[in-house]
């Protein structure tokens, strides 16, 4: 095992018709991340596209991964990914969408509950441990009675569109800091005092 390894999972729904979707914001900091590795997806054994690459010469690998099921069912390909790369549940940092935290946020977090998020129970059942690292991404609550399900499921607003390259930008920087410098590191720097 690389002990300079990381395993980054971005969670999302596959296919072009979610691509922009609230509920996709995992997919879109991998990609931002895949980008500058300049690494490409390509799927892979364990029903995830996955990409692979350093941030700096000698700096930690990173294996950027994106499971190819649903989000509710993310559980499978991140165990599978977990044996494949013989890594332990606390070299994993999971992307995902956060109603709980408002948009154009991002929270770094370490173990700790699923706060109804499917994607994130599944793999807390995959893996037998809630001990790894999320990276919250703030999508908001959605307005009056609309459904969370139905509003996770739509494209961010226009208005969102033009603050969401910063978002995924941040999100990516502190995967780059967790992985070069530790999550305290990170937090020290994304959250705010």
């Amino acid at each position: 095992m690389d002990d300079n390894l990381w395993l980054v999972v971005g969670l999302g729904n596959p296919g072009p018709d979610y691509a922009g979707n609230r509920h996709n914001v995992g997919h879109m900091v991998a990609a931002v991340l895949a980008d500058r590795l300049s690494a490409n997806f390509k799927n892979h054994k364990t029903n995830s596209s996955v990409a692979e690459g350093r941030s700096f010469p000698g700096g930690p690998k990173l294996v950027l991964a994106k499971p190819n099921t649903y989000m509710n069912v993310s559980g499978g390909p991140v165990a599978a990914l977990l044996r494949f790369y013989s890594l332990q549940p606390a070299r994993l940092i999971v992307i995902h969408d956060d109603l709980d935290l408002p948009f154009d946020t991002m929270k770094i977090k370490v173990g700790g509950g699923h706060g109804g998020h499917n994607g994130l129970r599944d793999i807390i059942a995959a893996a037998g441990t809630n001990e790894f690292i999320r990276i919250r991404i703030g999508v908001g609550r959605p307005p009056g009675r609309q459904p969370a399900a139905d509003f996770v499921l739509k494209d961010f607003a226009s208005t969102e569109r033009s603050a969401l390259p910063n978002l995924l930008t941040d999100a990516a920087d502190a995967i780059e800091l967790i992985a070069a410098e530790g999550v305290t590191a990170a937090q020290q720097k994304f959250h705010a005092p």
